[in-house]
């Protein structure tokens, strides 16, 4: 069940508010760590060092990943699943699902699944019509796309075009999951749309059509930020039931607000809170200059305490990406620790390293643009 804690944070698959304490947020959800032991297991089967989001812990905890991996071990690999509900651009922190599935799709030769909830953000949010979360279904695809999956192993499921896929699936999800259920887990109320409640079951239908188009079991994994955890927690309920294997999955912690709480948004009132994906340089100078640090309060006090990084918004940027080398990042983080380095500085050194990396990305969007269609999976 998505929880507020007695710290008074709140992580919900619609909201996230407060200071996430991510350990204590893992024990509420009954997920397991993703210990050192586990995460070396990988660095065999992936390569030493990891992806930075693995390797520093941004990928924190899974359920059920030893399992996929002793199945890709014997020769039965799984296939990776994740997905976007469509309702604005897209920032920074929308992108860490499918870097990692980009880089675990190159180091493992997997099938990707994509699915595209154009449906999902038609029925949560009052204020958008269905032609717009399409539209903008296709827009965020590009950027979804542009890590750099491959084309031949990639399928997308844009929910009101493959919904004849989909909806035979949904059904069986459907008629396994009782209202109280529902309720339970994502806190429904008389006030919410028979659509909304219906919704769990679309989402599940992903994690189980490989299997049922094989006509055996296909293990899945899905990355996905925590906060969506409830909704997969319904759709390994139901899989053994339905013959199918339980989807495994990798929950990575959510990149902070620049504001200081919470986490990135893309709500209109919240925009200096995330770098988008489509901002140009003065807006990324602008956002990143005023960004909440674990910075002291003077230069003097700084010098002599220090600062503390894993409080800091720009710090939390560096550990995503920013720093691929590992040399650099202990270094950036050791100097701001010791207080050599000074939060100005530090920004003045991040920003055109999102610039560079918003210019790539753009490149890569355009590109992608161009098989995007080869990738939708026809419902007809």
């Amino acid at each position: 069940m998505a929880e507020e804690s007695p710290e008074s944070f709140k992580v919900t698959p619609w909201a996230v508010e407060g200071k996430v304490d991510y350990e204590r947020l893992r024990v509420l959800f009954g997920t397991s760590d993703l210990d050192e032991p586990l995460r070396e297991r990988l660095r065999g089967l992936l390569g030493s060092p990891l992806h930075p989001l693995l390797e520093r812990g941004i990928y924190f905890s899974h359920r059920d990943l030893p399992r996929v991996l002793t199945e890709y071990e014997k020769g039965n690999p799984f296939f990776l699943y994740s997905g976007r509900g469509p309702s604005g651009d897209l920032h920074l922190g929308h992108l860490l699902p499918f870097e990692l599935c980009a880089y675990l799709q190159r180091r493992l030769n997997v099938d990707m699944w994509i699915q595209i909830t154009d449906d999902e953000k038609f029925l949560f949010k009052r204020d958008l019509p269905l032609e717009e979360s399409r539209r903008l279904g296709f827009e965020n695809l590009a950027d979804i796309l542009a890590p750099g999956f491959d084309p031949k192993r990639t399928h997308v499921l844009f929910d009101t075009i493959a919904i004849r896929t989909l909806y035979p699936l949904a059904l069986e999800v459907a008629r396994r999951v009782t209202f109280s259920t529902a309720r339970a887990v994502f806190g429904f109320t008389n006030e919410n749309n028979i659509g909304s409640i219906f919704y769990t079951a679309l989402q599940s239908a992903p994690a189980f059509l490989p299997s049922k188009q094989a006509g055996r079991p296909v293990p899945c994994l899905i990355p996905c930020g925590i906060d969506q955890d409830p909704h997969f927690r319904v759709t390994r309920d139901v899989a053994e039931p339905l013959g199918y294997p339980k989807p495994a999955l990798l929950h990575n912690e959510l990149l902070p607000s620049l504001l200081g709480e919470g986490k990135m948004s893309s709500s209109t009132d919240a925009t200096d809170s995330a770098i988008f994906l489509t901002d140009k340089p003065e807006q990324v100078r602008r956002k990143v200059s005023k960004a909440f640090t674990g910075g002291r309060t003077t230069v003097e006090e700084q010098r002599r305490l220090g600062a503390v990084p894993e409080v800091c918004s720009v710090w939390s940027l560096w550990r995503s990406r920013f720093a691929p080398d590992p040399k650099e990042f202990a270094e950036i983080t050791r100097t701001c620790r010791s207080g050599e380095l000074l939060c100005g500085e530090c920004k003045s050194r991040l920003v055109p390293r999102i610039t560079k990396f918003l210019e790539e990305h753009h490149t890569a969007r355009e590109k992608a643009k161009e098989w995007i269609q080869g990738t939708l999976v026809d419902g007809s």
